[in-house]
Formats: structure tokens, C-alpha cells, sequence
């Protein structure tokens, strides 16, 4: 009987695109989201993305010492893979972006794969009223905002982590990155097998559409072949569907309430743990299995949680 494959489901357990007036489920201070996060561990997610808060504004943190306050807490009380933004905030310098998995040495962090706008403006469309001042200015202020990941700073973060051992999740926002990944490849800076997260439907980067997803597929097959793993976010209300999608496709997926904030149709998710849920529902029903957290280290040979510094 053949082995069924399995699916690493990433949770990303609050980011940096939203704030906290868009949703009360989405966790800020860090009990909430050491709580979140063991939650969508117990419902199936192999991987933690995370990122941290200001406990008092819920504006992005990405000290060391905003990480310190929940990363022992959590692999203290789960097996999960801890994977540590690099991305941060789009407003941040590249040293201060990498500074907690330089420091804490993660088994994954994130790298983004190159420069785009990043707009999240039109969500002041949607959100009139705000609890914090920063909220309504960041949103405007994306207007006029390069998210800049040149190859000076991706070489940089490379760089950074090369004695860690810490593999990445290789965040891809269009075609093009997939390419500036092969880059690095080609020159021996990266290793496979590539972790290769496609992200969909920020504004400035690919679409949505299922076409959008099936050329993301092919180019990746194209470049690397057998050397990667590949997985997908879909942003705001395509989040399930390109799960789905990259499901039937042979892809790993990711969920999680800085991907977006639903549940469904007008129904904000009430935590991390309901959107793994879903996606898991989706997964199974495909007639596929969930990777447990040792199966996702196998798959994207991680180096283990006793090599982590926190």
C-alpha cells in the first residue's frame, strides 16, 4: 500500500499587517500568543511562524527581548517547529529584522525573496475607528511604501545566520522571487531542500487568481525540481481556497491570523486554532495526513529543537 504524503501546516500566529482594532481574537501581548500558539500546535500545526507586539499598542516589536518574553514559554510546553520572522515589519531596517534569529537561532526563520510595494491602504476602506493612533497612520502610510529586500539584504540575513544552521522560509511574493532564490542557489548561499512559501494577494505582489497559483507551481518546478518544498499563503478571503488549491497540488500550506483574520464569509476567526482546523478538515478530506512536527523536521531537514538558543 503506497505511504500517504504528508502536509506541514504553518500557522502564523499574528504578524505585522494587522492591528489590533481589526479583530479582538488576534493575540498581542505574549501570553496571548504563547496561548495561540499552543492551541493551533494542538490542532495541527507542525510549524509556528511568529512575530511579536507591543504588549500595550500592539504595534510590531522585533527586539529580542519582545521574543524573549514568549519563545522559552512555548517550546518549553510544545514540540513545534519555532520558525522566527526576518521580515519583521515593512518599515525596518534589515539589521533590526534579523536580530532575533540571530540571536535565538531558530530551526526556520523567514526571508523575503525581494523588493515590492506593499499596500495595505485600501484596508482603511474597511476599518473607520481605531483603538491606537499608530493604526490609521501605518495603514495610510503603506501609500508610498517599497518593502525593500534587495540582494544586499537578503545576502545580509544569509550572511547573518550561515553558522546557525537555520534553514528558511523562502517567502515568495511574485515570479520574480522565485528567480532571486535560483540566485543564491546558483552561487551556493542557500541549500535545498528550499522551503518555498508562495504568497498570494498582498497588494503589489501576485494575485489570487487559481492561474496565479499554477504558474507559481510550474516556475518553481522548473528552477528547482526535486530541491524544494513548496507551501502557500493566500492572503485576507483566498486564504482556504489556495490552501486547497496547493493541497491537491502536492504543496504544504499555511494559515494563521496574520495571513488573515476569517473564518469564513463576514466571520472573523476566534483563533489560530480554528483556521489550522480548517485547513486541516480540507487536507484530510483530500484523503491526505497532516505532517506532525518531527515529520516536518524530516521533510525540510531541520536541525532539531535542542539546537535552538532560547
Amino acid at each position: 500500500m503506497a505511504t500517504t504524503r504528508k502536509v506541514v501546516i504553518t500557522c502564523a500566529v499574528t504578524g505585522a499587517i494587522h492591528t489590533p482594532s481589526m479583530s479582538p481574537h488576534l493575540p498581542v501581548t505574549p501570553d496571548e500568543i504563547i496561548a495561540d500558539s499552543l492551541a493551533a500546535a494542538e490542532a495541527g500545526a507542525a510549524i509556528l511562524h511568529l512575530h511579536a507586539r507591543n504588549p500595550e499598542n500592539g504595534r510590531p516589536d522585533q527586539t529580542p527581548e519582545a521574543f524573549a518574553r514568549f519563545l522559552p514559554r512555548i517550546k518549553q510546553q510544545t514540540n513545534a517547529v519555532v520558525n522566527i520572522t526576518s521580515g519583521g515589519s515593512p518599515f525596518m531596517k534589515v539589521e533590526e529584522r534579523v536580530k532575533p534569529a540571530e540571536v535565538f537561532k531558530p530551526e526556520v526563520a523567514s526571508l523575503n525573496m525581494g523588493s515590492i510595494n506593499f499596500g495595505l491602504f485600501h484596508l482603511l476602506d474597511r476599518y473607520k475607528e481605531f483603538k491606537h493612533p499608530w493604526e490609521r497612520e501605518f495603514l495610510e502610510s503603506t501609500r508610498d511604501l517599497v518593502f525593500r529586500n534587495s540582494f544586499k539584504d537578503i545576502e545580509y540575513i544569509l550572511k547573518t545566520c550561515s553558522n546557525n544552521n537555520t534553514r528558511f522560509e523562502f517567502e515568495c511574493y511574485d515570479i520574480a522571487h522565485l528567480y532571486n532564490l535560483k540566485h543564491f542557489l546558483d552561487r551556493g548561499l542557500v541549500k535545498p531542500p528550499l522551503f518555498v512559501q508562495s504568497v498570494f494577494g498582498i497588494l503589489g505582489g501576485i494575485g489570487t487568481h487559481a492561474e496565479d497559483v499554477m504558474q507559481m507551481k510550474r516556475t518553481a518546478d522548473r528552477l528547482f525540481g526535486d530541491q524544494y518544498r513548496w507551501s502557500v499563503l493566500g492572503a485576507g478571503s483566498a486564504q482556504m481556497r489556495i490552501a486547497a488549491m496547493a493541497a491537491a497540488m502536492g504543496g504544504n500550506v499555511r494559515v494563521g491570523l496574520e495571513d488573515s483574520l476569517w473564518a469564513g464569509p463576514g466571520r472573523l476567526a476566534t483563533s489560530n486554532a480554528e483556521q489550522v482546523r480548517i485547513a486541516r478538515s480540507i487536507i484530510e478530506g483530500l484523503g491526505l495526513a497532516i505532517a506532525s512536527p518531527d515529520e516536518a523536521r524530516e521533510i525540510l531537514q531541520l536541525k532539531g529543537a535542542d539546537q535552538v538558543a532560547f
